[in-house]
């Protein structure tokens, strides 16, 4: 210990024995008093020499003195009244938190998925034209007058809307079974985005199932009971096929429930609709939309088959290789264009049909597409194109049907023309 410091402990205790003998006959009370006016002195001590109750403290008496010299503390309401204003906000709160009405349409209308609407609406078409064809052939320009635009629109809009409100019921199902969560190149994702609530979106599936039921029930009063059987069958596969823990496409009967709805169901659906009968010749033409959305959705699972397998949903797709996949692609494809030259080839077919050969480029692009890539992103592109194959073939195709249906009776025409 250096001598300065011995110094500075030794003073306080000469100063106290100086006091006590000076004051020999002060009391106790002069002696504490004494005591605390040494300990606040101003001398510095150190922590290794001395005890901490010997550290100088302020006096409480400074500590009142320096109370008084505070402000007065005065209490006012804090209520709200009609003078308090809030201020504005110094960041303005995003766009899409004030989203417009029109907005809002559009955020729904494309979580719809409605370019899949393709998948419906062509077999639809299909049957219908067929079913007018079929009219125009048997009584010439007066079976016009027998074709029922009526229920070719109400029947249209009643398919449009399951297909929207299976999308929706779909994106639910999904989002509770964790598939697709890690998809960016899936349509939707209403709720996976945080767009709508979940049970919001289920809703409006249901009603949208709901409406579509209410209108083809409508149909089938018109039209006769068989075809509330096609309808109550489209209402159960657009509920189930992705609805429960056991949904019809988590159990590999994806494709052939797609082949089913999206071919011989729906046309022959609309044909009976117009016809109130049924025949094999619609049977053979609604192969072909059949055949072409199921490759379509085929090549739709191909691209989703490893966040399929994540989240335990069991597809052909995650079951077959990757050759064995794209040899059902390639034959489901064959197979639409097998049934088109099987139409139009024989002597007294509707040749015109075959004016749908003309997708083939299209046709092309797709095989490359398929034999060439094994990524996601690969099979998303391959998908697009599959969905433009099937709308160009089915609408080349009803134009054939129709311009072979007319072209014979336009030499009738000017006859009944005539007063």
């Amino acid at each position: 210990m250096s001598q300065q410091e011995l110094t500075n402990k030794e003073q306080p205790a000469k100063e106290l024995e100086t006091a006590e003998h000076s004051d020999p006959i002060s009391n106790g009370k002069g002696k504490k008093q004494g005591e605390s006016e040494i300990k606040a002195s101003s001398q510095i001590v150190t922590a290794e020499s001395v005890q901490a109750e010997e550290v100088p403290t302020i006096p409480l008496g400074s500590l009142q003195t320096l109370s008084t010299l505070q402000p007065e503390v005065s209490v006012h309401s804090v209520e709200a009244s009609e003078a308090v204003s809030t201020p504005a906000p110094l960041v303005a709160q995003p766009a899409e938190y004030r989203r417009s009405v029109s907005e809002w349409s559009r955020i729904w209308w494309e979580g719809m998925r409605p370019r899949y609407l393709i998948l419906s609406i062509m077999p639809f078409l299909l049957g219908s034209v067929l079913a007018l064809a079929h009219l125009l052939s048997l009584r010439g320009p007066l079976g016009l007058g027998q074709w029922h635009p009526q229920r070719f629109l109400v029947g249209l809009l009643a398919v449009v809307l399951l297909q929207l409100g299976a999308n929706l019921i779909n994106d639910y199902y999904d989002y509770l079974r964790g598939i697709d969560t890690s998809n960016t190149l899936g349509p939707g994702k209403l709720i996976q985005q945080g767009l709508i609530k979940p049970t919001h979106v289920l809703a409006f599936g249901l009603v949208l199932l709901a409406g579509g039921s209410l209108l083809g029930l409508l149909l089938a009063l018109a039209a006769g009971w068989p075809l509330l059987l096609f309808g109550l069958l489209g209402l159960l596969a657009a509920y189930f096929y992705s609805a429960t823990r056991r949904a019809l496409s988590s159990l590999m009967l994806g494709l052939p429930v797609a082949f089913c709805i999206y071919g011989p169901l729906i046309t022959a659906g609309a044909y009976y609709l117009q016809q109130a009968q049924l025949n094999g010749q619609v049977l053979l033409y609604s192969l072909m939309p059949g055949l072409l959305a199921t490759a379509f959705v085929h090549v739709n699972d191909m691209r989703d088959v490893e966040d399929d397998a994540q989240a335990g949903k069991r597809t052909l797709a995650n079951t077959l290789g990757l050759g064995l996949n794209r040899t059902l692609f390639l034959a489901l494809l064959g197979g639409a264009y097998l049934v088109l030259l099987i139409i139009g080839l024989p002597h007294h077919a509707p040749h015109l049909a075959l004016i749908a050969l003309w997708t083939l480029p299209t046709l092309v692009v797709v095989v490359s597409g398929i034999v060439r890539t094994d990524l996601a992103s690969g099979l998303h592109l391959v998908l697009r194109e599959t969905l433009k194959l099937e709308a160009w073939f089915i609408a080349l195709l009803v134009v054939g049907l129709l311009l072979s249906a007319i072209l014979p009776i336009l030499p009738q025409v000017p006859s009944l023309a005539l007063p």
